[in-house]
């Protein structure tokens, strides 16, 4: 039997309980927020004053702030390729590549509308703050999306969910950071949403990885390989893709990297951490029933961050960067 067809089968296997896992790790549309919760109400006497206060609390937040947000709101609009993508997933279509309307079409579709909120909610709030150039965001959102990227997972399920596993953690520890530096500069109700956001992505990274867990428990070889090849690759975040209207793809990604270090939104660090942390949930070191190329790739997964954390200590990041179209000059200090 063919790697794909045992990946299909296996798949066959755990959609049994997709429904139970919906039930478990997503919200139904009648009880999750929506993005009007967070934003002024156009309908209340009080929706231009709201709009006023958002204003003034935006000037005291540091550029680097902003450009971190930017940058998470753009990633989050370029959504239709993070769906595109899973819904080719093995399991998902069939060996002929006929798409199936299975358990798997569903959670994808569930787990897409949650994430659609995300960057709705945060991409009108950048619109009212005042600081924000939108015309340039939305150019970079809009080159994203056409532009397309690969992030090396294929059509295997075992390395999408790996992926999806990291960088479900990894927005999650941005989100998370961006309320907290919000509400250190009194920006109260940006700091709830984005706490909220957090919130979101910390139960889609905990399902992710239990599909995970249970592949181990039935493929533990194949899936050990899959890991190995994800942390090789060094799993790129879609922000690697990143640019401003008329530079070319990924010319971005540096400066918005070091403004998200300055201000310790993600950092180095954070994604080696994730990886120990994925080590830990997945118990890697005492997983059973390898063959000898997935014994070596254990090996490999865990020296990889002791050897990713000596790189990052060579890591210097600048005081400053260049001028981000995304901000609008008048306001910047």
């Amino acid at each position: 039997m063919s790697i794909q067809n045992i990946r299909l089968e296996v798949m066959q296997l755990l959609e049994k309980d997709v429904d139970m896992y919906m039930e478990k790790y997503l919200v139904p549309v009648e009880k999750i927020w929506q993005p009007t919760d967070f934003l002024p109400n156009s309908q209340s006497d009080s929706f231009f004053e709201d709009i006023k206060d958002l204003r003034e609390v935006s000037k005291d937040l540091p550029d680097d702030f902003w450009i971190t947000l930017i940058g998470d709101m753009i990633t989050e609009e370029a959504l239709p390729t993070y769906e595109s993508w899973l819904l080719q997933m093995d399991g998902v279509v069939d060996e002929e590549g006929r798409y199936l309307e299975n358990g798997w079409a569903k959670w994808i579709r569930h787990w897409t509308g949650e994430e659609n909120r995300h960057g709705d909610v945060l991409n009108k709030s950048l619109y009212l703050s005042g600081r924000i150039n939108m015309r340039e965001v939305e150019m970079s959102m809009h080159h994203l999306i056409s532009d397309g990227f690969d992030i090396g997972t294929s059509h295997d399920p075992y390395r999408n969910f790996v992926y999806t596993s990291f960088q479900e953690l990894a927005t999650y520890i941005s989100h998370n950071n961006v309320s907290t530096i919000a509400k250190k500069y009194g920006a109260n109700k940006i700091a709830r949403m984005c706490k909220i956001i957090a919130g979101d992505e910390m139960r889609h990274h905990l399902a992710y990885c239990e599909f995970v867990r249970r592949i181990f428990e039935v493929d533990p070889s194949e899936m050990m390989l899959a890991v190995q090849y994800m942390f090789k690759l060094k799993i790129v975040m879609p922000a690697h893709f990143l640019r401003e209207a008329g530079e070319p793809i990924g010319s971005l990604f540096e400066p918005f990297s070091n403004s998200a270090q300055r201000i310790g939104v993600y950092t180095a660090q954070d994604y080696i951490d994730i990886m120990k942390k994925l080590i830990r949930v997945w118990d890697i070191e005492h997983v059973k029933g390898l063959n000898a190329e997935a014994e070596k790739a254990r090996d490999y997964i865990m020296k990889f961050p002791a050897r990713m954390e000596r790189i990052s200590q060579r890591i210097v990041i600048p005081e400053g960067g260049p001028q981000f179209k995304w901000l609008i000059p008048s306001t910047i200090k």
